[in-house]
């Protein structure tokens, strides 16, 4: 037991540069794929329609099962549905290594597009496993990381496509990525992790960890320990029923306004990028290629927004309303700043801190979902969160689509219309975030 006790920081330390990794792997290997598909599907003589039906499906699929999967992990526990999860998509990339034929490529988008949902449990875990305090900071260098594979995949995904047979090659390599990942989550000191925590959290005069972590860890211990036992082989039906009642209990819950805020600055992200590409080409006669680029410096810049979130909620004092508040303001502002651009250096300025702002507040609402959140266990909020983005990205391309017909800058301004009503109901909710906040502070 002494042993164990000790070692707890390391093993900490352990499992979160671990998911760091994990978070890599998987954004390079999709990102190595996604752009490489509408090519392919369309080689297998699929026609335009039939294949916006596929993609439609799975962007259903994720909908629906990101909820009951991110549910299902805090029934079950995080060891055994991270494996899950990782490996029934590494199945479903090694099918679509193999889809000769539309009908074997619609069939391989079912397993990814049910399970894929490893950064959702990764992040439940890492929320887990770190303080309150902490949070924002982890969670902001494992956007980092995620950012990074986005950056590196689709060029090397490019690179590999130029050969013969480039794509079932590069989702060969997808799938080999995911079961490296499984690999890497099955040798993590599980055992060493639930005992040292354990102990690390009785000692609640020693240690920096909230209240509410406290209690959700006992919560979650407990949980894990009953499912390694014998809960994991129970009846499905157990298992379901209890993943409807937590879901259950989220609906009735006091989170609507979190959740409404996390959609309404979704879907106005969403549409600022929906005809970006168009947009300048129509405005200012640039070619898609600077389009590109300037994307590219926008993801770049996000990583280091996240290697900067430490520093930046130290600023804040870690009131992540407050943070969340302002992040959300200066991304309004910013794209109406965009909107009414004289040239494509007022574009580019806009661009610059947007990637700043947008990574800041991605992660602001994840820890205020916790943090609001309470006894409510953590991989149930992330999938809910994540079923609320699903629907911004089915919803985002028929605003776009309707505003595009007015003008070109039509989306971004209805994107600055949503980000204003979601500041108006933030402010509204000021007491209700200002009592969580003030609770997270006297805790630390």
């Amino acid at each position: 037991g002494g042993r164990v006790a000790t070692a707890s920081p390391a093993a900490s330390a352990r499992f979160v540069r671990c998911l760091y990794v994990v978070g890599f792997l998987d954004i390079f290997g999709v990102s190595m794929v996604v752009p490489l598909m509408n090519l392919h599907i369309k080689s297998l003589g699929a026609s335009h329609t039939v294949a916006g039906i596929i993609g439609s499906l799975y962007g259903v699929m994720q909908l629906f099962s990101s909820t009951f999967v991110g549910c299902w992990s805090d029934i079950v526990g995080r060891q055994y549905s991270l494996l899950a999860c990782i490996l029934l998509s590494a199945l479903g990339y090694f099918l679509l290594g193999n889809s000769t034929t539309v009908f074997l490529f619609a069939v391989s988008r079912v397993p990814v597009g049910i399970f894929k949902h490893t950064l959702s449990i990764s992040k439940a875990l890492l929320s887990d496993l770190v303080s309150e305090r902490d949070r924002p900071l982890v969670m902001g260098r494992f956007n980092a990381a995620s950012s990074v594979g986005f950056i590196v995949g689709p060029v090397v995904g490019g690179y590999l496509a130029e050969f013969k047979g480039g794509f079932y090659q590069t989702s060969f390599i997808c799938a080999s990525i995911f079961l490296l990942n499984g690999g890497l989550v099955w040798l993590l000191p599980w055992s060493e992790e639930n005992t040292s925590n354990r102990d690390h959290y009785q000692d609640k005069e020693t240690n920096s960890f909230s209240a509410k972590s406290n209690h959700d860890h006992h919560l979650k211990s407990a949980t894990s320990r009953a499912v390694t036992n014998s809960s994991f082989f129970q009846s499905p039906w157990i298992q379901v029923a209890t993943v409807l009642k937590k879901i259950k209990g989220i609906a009735c819950s006091n989170l609507w306004d979190v959740f409404l805020v996390r959609f309404l600055m979704s879907v106005a992200i969403l549409l600022y990028y929906s005809n970006f590409t168009l947009a300048l080409e129509e405005r200012f006669g640039v070619k898609r290629l600077f389009a590109g680029y300037l994307m590219s410096y926008s993801s770049a810049l996000g990583v280091l927004a996240g290697c900067l979130l430490g520093p930046i909620t130290r600023l804040y004092r870690h009131n992540t309303y407050r943070l969340l508040l302002h992040s959300s303001t200066v991304t309004c502002t910013l794209i109406l700043l965009y909107v009414s651009a004289p040239s494509i250096w007022m574009v580019i300025l806009s661009s610059t801190f947007l990637a700043f702002s947008t990574t800041i507040g991605r992660t602001c609402i994840i820890d205020l979902e916790l943090t609001v959140g309470g006894n409510e266990a953590s991989g149930t909020l992330l999938g809910v969160g994540q079923s609320v983005t699903s629907v911004g990205r089915i919803i985002a391309p028929l605003l776009s689509g309707v505003a595009q017909e007015f003008s070109p800058c039509g989306p971004p301004s209805l994107a600055v219309g949503l980000a204003l009503v979601a500041i108006v109901i933030m402010n509204a909710n000021k007491q209700k975030y200002r009592n969580h906040g003030s609770v997270k502070l006297k805790n630390q």
